[in-house]
């Protein structure tokens, strides 16, 4: 999850959201030709939370951080100080029920203006593989810590968001909410541990190389920099919802259009 805020983006929402209420009926029925733009997100989300293809992903992606995991105990040996780092939101825990609502009232949620209620009283549910994988790690005697851009202000929020959903190693000092950058955060596992393995669902979750404000095209020369860590010590999780790509430009084939 990002926090950055977007002024313009957020007005065009509300702009949206003013001409949608103005073609909902009396007994509430919106007029189907009227569409919102946040209906762009909807195939996103759809992808996201229904496909079982995104669910075979996650237990994929947990499948080789299990594999890779295993390899660093046995090279590490006996003794050995080991720990990881996991981001949260849409890598073990998926938050989708509030974009969809939000994308349903016409809001748009990449402003976050709605998340802290969210982080309050919201149900997420775990991403498929996390458990597992997460108990590998305790059992096997491995430090687990939950670095995530979640509000520090609602830190008792989301330690009982993960108690309930029974994560392992859930503690005050093992969830490092926003506050310092990621990068101050994971030095800070860096001190004390090992560090054998980091996951997450956007590239600043790994390094300060990718933070929000580095242009998506020098992103992907970072990525081809990177690219012996990624599925090694890196595991990165699917998410179609949210991301630093949302402004892209799509690439359009320039052939005239025909239909047969």
């Amino acid at each position: 999850m990002t926090s950055n805020n977007k002024p313009l983006v957020a007005l065009l929402a509300a702009l949206a959201a003013t001409a949608y209420t103005a073609n909902v009926s009396a007994d509430g029925d919106a007029d189907e030709a009227t569409l919102c733009a946040q209906e762009a997100y909807k195939m996103g989300l759809r992808y996201q939370q229904q496909s079982a293809e995104i669910a075979a992903l996650q237990r994929q992606g947990f499948a080789l951080a299990t594999l890779r995991l295993e390899q660093q105990i046995a090279d590490h040996g006996d003794g050995a100080n080991l720990a990881i780092i996991t981001d949260l939101d849409e890598t073990v825990i998926d938050n989708t029920e509030l974009l969809v609502r939000d994308m349903n009232l016409c809001h748009d949620y990449t402003v976050w203006d709605t998340w802290l209620h969210w982080e309050r009283e919201g149900t997420p549910r775990l991403i498929p593989g996390a458990m597992d994988f997460l108990e590998f790690a305790d059992e096997q005697g491995v430090a687990i810590y939950y670095v995530s851009d979640r509000y520090e202000e609602n830190k008792q929020d989301s330690l009982a968001t993960l108690e309930s959903l029974g994560l392992p190693q859930v503690a005050d000092d093992t969830l490092l909410l926003l506050g310092p950058p990621k990068q101050e955060r994971r030095e800070f596992v860096e001190d004390n541990y090992t560090l054998v393995m980091q996951l997450g669902d956007t590239l600043h979750d790994f390094s300060e190389d990718f933070v929000s404000d580095v242009p998506l095209e020098e992103q992907h020369e970072r990525v081809e920099e990177h690219a012996e860590r990624f599925g090694f010590d890196w595991i990165v999780f699917p998410n179609a919802t949210y991301g630093t790509w949302e402004d892209a430009e799509l690439d359009e084939w320039d052939a005239p259009f025909e239909t047969e």
